[in-house]
């Protein structure tokens, strides 16, 4: 294989809707579903293999993290938007990205550009400083490239799901309350809570089969305290309350609305089909998508690129502009204006209420 570094090449609706009935949007789908029943029945706490692969992604996301605490936000008290420092994180990964790749077993040096590409996009927009369900697709794709090159294999989708996809939303949450990361278009990208998605997805599906444990549950904080070690869903629910004092009815109705579902089943089965529309299938996420040798495009070629799309960096706004829109504060940032609360479920979070 002659890898290549990736690039964005849906532009228009025309193009996504090609991408929909290509081999890679199946593929994408596919390997998330297998990620998601893998891990059915599988707690957090569980006790898992680790290969060499995964653990060296894990000493990976270490490393990502030591790179947050060397880079401490700006004095940006005057502003809730993100936190310029982001910029000067970003680019440390980027710069380390090439080094940490080859800490990797098994991999092949001339794929780094291509499969760093989607590293480094994981981690949120440098310039608008947000974050949103594409960056997360990014990371979800990191594993799916190394998985393809023979870092990773089928044996290891437990861990990758329990260890290293669960090890990176806590990395976010860090970067989100460091720099105040805003969520990625005009109202947070088809995330369920301000930024992500999949944590619920492979969460419900953690609790597939529960004997006793039903969606309403995240109504009671009692359960949720008792079962955010051991599920995702019910570790962003408490992430959730920690950041927002009012009821999810009110600042997560999405989240609310699910609760009413019958089974666990029901829950990720919908999950699954959600997914496919509102993130595989929104035009303002898949825009931003790359595409190399690994994961090629298979569409019609792009149009040509005018002044206008430069303007959006490359990609074109058909009707509103999602994507780049009206920014929107950060959670954390609002903490500046509320008093000492109840402890926040992330390294130097404080609570803030609902507006």
């Amino acid at each position: 294989m002659t890898f290549q570094a990736p690039r964005k090449r849906i532009l228009s609706s025309l193009q996504l809707t090609a991408f929909q009935s290509s081999n890679t949007y199946n593929a994408i789908v596919t390997h998330i579903e297998a990620l998601n029943n893998s891990v059915t029945g599988v707690k957090l706490t569980d006790q898992v293999s680790v290969s060499p692969g995964v653990k060296a992604i894990l000493e990976i996301l270490d490393k990502i993290e030591d790179v947050v605490k060397d880079t401490p936000p700006m004095d940006n008290k005057a502003s809730r938007f993100g936190n310029p420092a982001f910029r000067i994180f970003y680019d440390k990964v980027d710069d380390l990205a090439p080094s940490l790749h080859a800490t990797l077993p098994h991999f092949p040096e001339d794929a780094t550009a291509e499969v760093s590409a989607y590293f480094v996009n994981s981690w949120g927009n440098r310039e608008r400083i947000d974050y949103g369900s594409g960056m997360e697709l990014n990371f979800l794709c990191w594993l799916m490239c190394l998985e393809r090159i023979g870092v990773l294999g089928e044996s290891d989708h437990i861990a990758l799901v329990i260890r290293a996809f669960w090890r990176y939303i806590q990395v976010m949450r860090i970067l989100q309350s460091t720099y105040w990361l805003e969520p990625a278009g005009s109202h947070g990208v088809w995330g369920l809570d301000d930024y992500h998605f999949l944590p619920f997805l492979f969460g419900s599906a953690q609790l597939r089969g529960h004997k006793y444990v039903r969606p309403k549950a995240i109504h009671d904080n009692e359960v949720v305290d008792e079962l955010a070690n051991d599920y995702m869903y019910f570790a962003c629910i408490k992430f959730i309350n920690s950041i927002k004092t009012a009821s999810l009815r009110w600042h997560s109705p999405m989240l609310d609305d699910i609760s009413a579902v019958k089974t666990w089943e029901k829950v990720n089965a919908g999950m699954i089909k959600m997914y496919k529309a509102e993130v595989l299938g929104k035009l303002p996420v898949m825009q931003h998508f790359l595409f190399g040798s690994i994961l090629p495009y298979e569409g019609p070629p792009p149009p040509s690129e005018t002044g206008n799309e430069r303007k959006h960096g490359g990609h074109v706004h058909e009707g509103w502009g999602d994507c780049c829109g009206i920014p929107i504060p950060s959670a954390f940032a609002a903490a500046q204006e509320r008093e000492e609360g109840k402890k926040i479920e992330g390294p130097g979070i404080r609570p803030v209420p609902f507006d």
